[in-house]
């Protein structure tokens, strides 16, 4: 079998050669021998395209690149995923000025500098102001030196959130617009330039095409979204109806585009973590049924992520319509593999293992945890080993090469 052929096996709950191993990388430190250059440079961290339009990366990654990571892992014998990020529009009539503040009572916070966006829009201004702070560290994504709409330091960083009242809402309808054009042309020339290698190495692909709950966290912050959602019901309403409409238009979008195997909705803030399962049925859930709806309507499968409290929410995205889960995490999420058999009826899981056990040094541990999750969840035909959530800077080859020598032990 291709690749693609195994994961599609896996995603449909059909037979295959073995259980698929795929790793996602968020600046995983290449080891020397799978190195290579690019445009006459070293490549020594490996990214993804489905970073694009929310991070910023200390380094260049070009698509020659995600084609060439794809290569390495499978001279390896295991499988990968190319990616492409859907984008949106923001309305022509938009504006916004970037500022900086030093550290001090003006910018509001007493040690760091404060990057400030002020945008205009037809309903009104809107401020989002966060501190810059220093790099994390070689290989991981940077804050940018400005405040981008969506991005994960937005969050902790936040002196003032774009959105921090019910009246800063309507504005987000402008801010975050369905593809227009020039947008959907991206999209097409992006994949018309993936689609030759995707076929001729047989390697799936997949689009990113929803953010949902990550997006109101992203603009609301965490208690942020949450007080809003218990205190301002109406009003946090029409902020995930407004999010959902461009996050619908994208997954039309993606799905209706000839070589894109999957479409993907971020759901990392949309856990129990955040949730009860009562506001996960009134926010998410309905959003959730119409985006696989469109996937499916062009024939296409639709993942969704989630890392914690699966075994609660994990059947209500199978009663979505939900395909693929990532993840399944045995360290941070504690699943039990008897639930993971259950929801492995319905849905296919991804995980089985997590970054952090393969940062551990011990290898007996790796083992277990990937021939645990190999013995239990294989048989049910839907079940893709793979490190939750990601291959980091500081996640050790060596224990990345422990990982894949245990799932060959464990597929025979």
């Amino acid at each position: 079998m291709t690749s693609k052929e195994r994961i599609l096996a896996a995603c449909r709950g059909e037979p295959a050669d073995h259980a698929p191993l795929t790793a996602w990388c968020f600046g995983f430190p290449a080891p020397e021998h799978l190195k290579w250059q690019t445009n006459g440079r070293d490549v020594p961290y490996w990214y993804t395209k489905r970073l694009e339009h929310i991070h910023t990366l200390p380094e260049p990654w070009e698509l020659e690149d995600e084609f060439k990571r794809a290569h390495a892992w499978l001279s390896l014998g295991i499988d990968d995923v190319l990616e492409v990020s859907v984008p949106w529009a923001t309305g022509p009539e938009v504006t916004y000025t970037d500022s900086r503040l030093e550290a001090g009572a003006a910018a509001g916070d007493p040690d760091y500098p404060v990057l400030v966006r002020e945008y205009q829009t037809p309903v009104g201004p809107l401020r989002h102001a966060v501190k810059k702070t220093d790099p994390e560290g070689p290989g991981w994504p940077m804050q940018p030196n400005c405040v981008p709409l969506f991005e994960d330091y937005n969050i902790p960083r936040a002196v003032r959130h774009a959105v921090t009242d019910p009246s800063d809402v309507d504005a987000i309808a402008h801010l975050y617009k369905p593809p227009g054009e020039a947008e959907r042309q991206w999209l097409a020339d992006r994949v018309a330039a993936i689609k030759p290698f995707a076929e001729e190495q047989g390697v799936f692909t997949q689009a990113w095409s929803g953010y949902g709950m990550d997006a109101a966290v992203w603009l609301t912050g965490g208690e942020g979204a949450v007080m809003m959602a218990l205190e301002a019901p109406e009003a946090f309403g029409r902020l995930i109806d407004i999010i959902a409409e461009t996050d619908l238009a994208r997954t039309e979008l993606a799905a209706a585009t000839d070589g894109v195997d999957m479409v993907c909705q971020r759901g990392w803030y949309s856990s129990t973590d955040f949730w009860s399962p009562a506001l996960f049925d009134r926010f998410v859930f309905p959003h959730l049924v119409e985006l696989t709806a469109a996937a499916h309507r062009c024939g296409k499968l639709f993942a969704y992520v989630m890392t914690t409290g699966v075994e609660l929410l994990g059947p209500r995205l199978a009663d979505a319509g939900v395909d693929v889960l990532y993840f399944l995490d045995p360290v941070q999420d504690h699943v039990s593999l008897e639930a993971a058999r259950v929801l492995a009826e319905r849905i296919t899981v991804v995980g089985g293992t997590n970054a952090l056990t393969l940062q551990c040094g011990d290898a007996g541990r790796i083992r277990d945890e990937v021939r645990r999750a190999v013995d239990a969840l294989a048989p049910t035909n839907r079940f893709m080993l793979q490190p939750v959530d990601a291959v980091f800077p500081d996640t050790p080859w060596d224990g990345v090469e422990c990982m894949i020598d245990a799932w060959r032990e464990a597929i025979g």
